[in-house]
């Protein structure tokens, strides 16, 4: 008996198949390296943003309650004493201002306007007490808008001082990226990616001042226009305006990314 041998023919894959497949293996790994780098820009940009909005919202935080707080303790609060309290142990005014102060209050304008050099649209002093069970007097609070920075400024209250001159050297950076008085040119741009922010297409006021209307009604309107009652002394709130810039641009649009936040604080004692 014989056996019969058959030997089955088995082909393996051409060399022509092994470089489509690998080609082919190429293109999905670049396709899916550059979804994945796409998401990681977005995911920067994005993380960026946020950071921008919690820091940008902190800052709003603390101007609107120093806001609140501001003008307090008044004079009127020691009048229980024998005899009148030392004036850095109370709030004069809710709003400390720049020049003669304590003795000539001047009058608040808009771009550059008025007599003030502070208050102003990019510049507030506040006067209050920051911690009153410590009984250690009342301080100056300022914000400044020094390019794209927002610094802030913390000093006791100085009998008859300058409350711009005592601040300006304790200033420290606060909240960055801020474009409220961005040039022309970048404000062009802004607003060809956010029509409604600034408008008119000027640059935008972080503070506005509010004070009672001499011809009511309505019972207070922004004190430029408040004629008589035009006066730091006089201001009862401040509307407040942040827009901030993310450190860099979309991912994918390469625009300009903004975050626009608002706030109003009310003073305890506006009128001494």
């Amino acid at each position: 008996m014989k056996r019969t041998h058959s030997i089955c023919g088995q082909e393996g894959f051409s060399l022509i198949e092994l470089m489509i497949a690998a080609v082919i293996f190429i293109l999905l790994c670049g396709a899916a390296f550059a979804l994945l780098s796409v998401a990681q820009q977005r995911y920067q940009t994005e993380s960026q943003v946020l950071n921008s909005f919690q820091e940008a919202r902190f800052g709003l935080d603390e101007m609107v309650r120093d806001v609140n707080g501001s003008g307090y303790p008044p004079e009127n609060s020691f009048s229980f004493a024998t005899s009148a309290p030392p004036a850095n142990l109370y709030a004069s005014t809710p709003v400390a201002w720049d020049p003669s102060y304590p003795n000539i209050p001047c009058q608040i304008g808009t771009g550059g306007g008025g007599t003030c050099t502070t208050p102003g649209d990019f510049d507030m002093i506040i006067e209050r007490d920051v911690d009153p069970w410590r009984h250690d007097g009342v301080e100056w609070t300022r914000y400044q808008l020094q390019g794209t920075v927002l610094s802030r400024a913390q000093t006791y209250k100085v009998v008859g001082g300058d409350p711009a001159g005592t601040t300006s050297p304790a200033f420290v950076p606060y909240v960055q990226n801020v474009v409220n008085n961005a040039s022309a040119e970048q404000i062009a741009q802004f607003r060809a990616v956010y029509p409604q922010m600034f408008p008119g297409g000027n640059p935008v006021p972080i503070f506005t001042y509010i004070c009672p209307n001499p011809t009511p009604p309505p019972a207070s309107i922004a004190c430029p226009l408040a004629v008589s009652n035009n006066s730091p002394v006089n201001i009862t709130d401040v509307e407040i305006t942040l827009i901030v810039m993310a450190p860099t641009v979309d991912a994918q649009t390469g625009q300009p990314r903004l975050i626009e936040l608002q706030g109003r604080g009310h003073s305890l004692n506006p009128i001494q």
